[in-house]
């Protein structure tokens, strides 16, 4: 997902989709230490993401005390 397509979501669907994939981001580090881990770019595309959204939360939080 790229950042103009995280910018177009309310601040309750961003939270709802990081919850998400913390929540995916918990269950591959777990598939990762048991070996069970297949496709190991979705650890490198969720972890990305999560930084997209934290960023753009970021954004708004400054933008409103300013």
């Amino acid at each position: 997902m790229s950042a103009t397509d995280i910018r177009t979501k309310t601040d309750d669907e961003l939270a709802d989709q990081l919850g998400n994939l913390r929540k995916e981001m918990f269950n591959l580090r777990f598939q990762r230490a048991s070996g069970q881990l297949t496709g190991t770019s979705r650890v490198r595309i969720a972890r990305r993401e999560i930084a997209r959204i934290m960023t753009i939360i970021g954004e708004r939080k400054r933008v409103g005390k300013a």
